[in-house]
């Protein structure tokens, strides 16, 4: 068993984010399963990614936008629950025009890729589904 206390260190994300990200670690990494809540400013999102036995997504606040490389699409809303099966490539993010928070629940090691092009983010929202183009970031 583990309970972790608030500890109320939100920190600025930058690495793997596009925009501005505040993630605070509400159950540090440990025996491969991390909890944290994540707030997105409008326009912000995770680069594209993958979990090695999977991630689950509770929605807060705002509206935002989880993306499958597989084409598939999902606005996401306060109160929805999502769940990103291992190995899917994706990205998870605010829509351009509102914050956006959830605790993610992310179970294994994350392996990280090249960010949501511009184009590919606006195109999200327009048709509903982005394809993946690039490869790992290197």
């Amino acid at each position: 068993m583990r309970v972790s206390p608030g500890n109320g260190r939100t920190q600025r994300r930058g690495d793997t984010f596009t925009g501005g990200v505040w993630a605070d670690s509400a159950l540090p990494a440990a025996d491969g399963v991390a909890v944290t809540t994540v707030i997105f400013e409008p326009g912000a999102r995770t680069y594209w990614h993958r979990h090695e036995v999977g991630q689950v997504l509770h929605v807060t606040h705002g509206e935002g936008w989880l993306q499958s490389a597989t084409g598939e699409g999902q606005p996401l809303r306060p109160g929805d629950i999502a769940h990103i099966p291992a190995g899917e490539l994706h990205w998870h993010g605010a829509t351009p025009a509102s914050v956006f928070s959830h605790v993610a629940v992310s179970i294994g090691a994350t392996e990280w890729m090249d960010a949501v092009t511009e184009d590919d983010y606006v195109n999200a929202f327009g048709r509903g589904r982005v394809v993946a183009s690039s490869g790992p970031a290197g």
